[in-house]
């Protein structure tokens, strides 16, 4: 069985979460944008080991921290997909801007595409090229536990932004409706800021993607 904690990270509260397989307590860190004392908290609070980092996209809030993590464990790094690279390596430039502290780039040992999928011990997750905040966005779905890891693609109430560079606001609602949506209604997911909800929740009440908008 996966098992997550979520993680308040950044000025921003950005979503971090710890993923976990029940069986062999082995975890996968996803979107580690800052405040690393309070992940490897709870790394060593459930007993876990870490078994590797996964990422988003390529906003620092999501990746900010992510050379530091795995410079320090050793573990790899997958995600986001490639199209994501600017973003990363724009971190050191972006730090400034935002109040955060010096801040790395890295390269991902592995770049993932729609289709791919990732494990966390005994789990195994699915991987969704979801373009349109960024166009290297990726979104984690686990089949078996109804759980989604959508990142700035989706809130509760409310979709990602599309006014940074490269943002393409069509392509956003197409991820949504057409990839996310129709992975079901009873889908959890957890947004990259703010409340979790689930997709059939946001397919009736969410004021940008709602049915009723589309049908």
């Amino acid at each position: 069985m996966l098992k997550g904690a979520i993680v308040p990270v950044t000025p921003f509260q950005q979503n971090c979460t710890v993923l976990w397989c029940d069986t062999t307590r082995q975890a996968a860190v996803v979107d580690p944008g800052g405040d690393l004392d309070r992940i490897k908290a709870v790394l060593a609070r459930e007993g876990l080991t870490l078994q590797k980092i996964l990422v988003t996209h390529g906003h620092l809030d999501h990746c900010g921290a992510v050379a530091d993590l795995a410079g320090e464990t050793g573990v790899p790094v997958e995600g986001p997909q490639a199209e994501d690279r600017f973003w990363i390596d724009r971190l050191p430039g972006e730090s400034g801007k935002y109040g955060f502290p010096q801040l790395r780039s890295f390269t991902p040992d592995r770049w993932l595409d729609h289709g791919d999928t990732v494990t966390v011990g005994n789990e195994t997750l699915e991987v969704l090229h979801c373009p349109g905040h960024t166009p290297g966005h990726v979104v984690f779905f686990s089949r078996p536990n109804n759980l989604a890891l959508v990142g700035d693609v989706l809130f509760q109430g409310s979709i990602g932004r599309t006014d940074f560079p490269r943002g393409d606001h069509a392509a956003l609602i197409a991820s949504i409706r057409e990839r996310l949506f129709p992975l079901g209604d009873a889908v959890t997911f957890v947004p990259g800021h703010g409340p979790v909800s689930t997709f059939g929740h946001e397919r009736q009440t969410n004021p940008f993607v709602a049915d009723k908008r589309f049908g």
